[in-house]
């Protein structure tokens, strides 16, 4: 496994990080504590998850089941960089969601509980809340830096202009403010190169990509569904995809073939060779699927064959790097 550090902290985190929303609606307890003990067992150190995972409003289903993993062994939480996130519906009050300091420090209460642990290492704003000023927002999480509960903030959903403006803030409180954002990212969905990724440069925040794969179509899915294996690839969602994008989906594929690797690892390791990226986000629903993605840490894209990769998906803007792409 490699490592690297969370943004412009010294905390190491692992090159992948095991996304946890399939664990309870699509992956039983027992298969999601398999894929935990694997993603040990390959030295992957970074877990992810959210208040709201588990499609139940206000239950925390996949937190309750990353809680039940951690307490059957006293080691494992110390072995791992433990995420989760505030924002969602946790109840049907007018402040059970958002950024309030009530709503942050209730929410973050009842996560310590579900996950079965006296602190959590990287807690994530779900989304930005418009309604929220920073000062209110900076004063609960400081609050919760400073009794031992969290160790570090990070946010998910911010555009370029939101990081900008929550540092800003945190600066003038002194306080560490945002290492990471998490952020949908991939060869098909490359907005965030125009203004998060700059921001995130400048600030020192790395950048977690969420739908590394866009929802399955770039893990070989015409492949998949010509020979009828197609899982999620074979969505209804994804068909769609496919179809719109079936000229560069048909030259990605091959291009995949050429180098004799596996579509889902190439597009993680295009991930990997992006500046401001600390890792992507995957989501395997069986250890066989965790196992197989362990193989992009072996692929090296050289310049040339990033080059034909952005003549096949090319970047939003005509006007090169971010953020001056969006103007000429």
């Amino acid at each position: 496994m490699e490592y690297t550090n969370l943004g412009r902290t010294a905390l190491r985190v692992s090159r992948l990080c095991l996304g946890t929303m399939n664990f309870g609606p699509n992956t039983t307890e027992i298969d999601s504590h398999a894929i935990m003990d694997r993603a040990l067992d390959l030295d992957l150190n970074f877990f992810d998850t959210a208040n709201t995972y588990g499609q139940k409003r206000g239950e925390g289903v996949t937190e309750h089941i990353i809680g039940n993993w951690l307490a059957q062994d006293g080691t494992r939480r110390d072995r791992i960089v433990l995420a989760t996130k505030v924002y969602g519906h946790m109840g049907d009050g007018p402040n059970d969601r958002g950024l309030s300091a009530r709503h942050i420090i209730a929410a973050c209460e009842g996560s310590l509980r579900r996950l079965r642990t006296d602190h959590i290492d990287l807690y994530q704003m779900h989304h930005i809340d418009r309604s929220a000023p920073w000062e209110e927002v900076w004063q609960a999480m400081d609050l919760l830096v400073a009794q031992g509960k969290v160790r570090y903030i990070g946010s998910s959903n911010f555009a370029g202009w939101h990081i900008a403006a929550a540092q800003e803030a945190a600066k003038s409180r002194h306080s560490l403010g945002l290492v990471s954002e998490q952020c949908v990212y991939n060869l098909m969905k490359r907005h965030v190169e125009l203004e998060v990724l700059p921001a995130a440069r400048s600030y020192g925040v790395g950048v977690i990509p969420w739908s590394p794969l866009a929802g399955g179509a770039l893990s070989g899915a015409l492949a998949k569904i010509e020979a009828g294996t197609a899982g999620r690839s074979g969505s209804e969602h994804t068909r769609t995809t496919v179809d719109l994008h079936r000229n560069q989906l048909v030259s990605w594929e091959q291009f995949c073939r050429d180098r004799g690797e596996e579509p889902a690892n190439v597009a993680l390791a295009w991930l990997m060779a992006q500046p401001a990226v600390t890792g992507p986000i995957i989501g395997p629903r069986t250890i066989e699927q965790l196992e197989a993605t362990i193989g992009c840490l072996n692929i090296q894209l050289d310049e040339a064959a990033l080059r034909e990769l952005d003549e096949m998906f090319p970047p939003v803007g005509a006007g090169g790097p971010g953020p001056e792409a969006w103007a000429w």
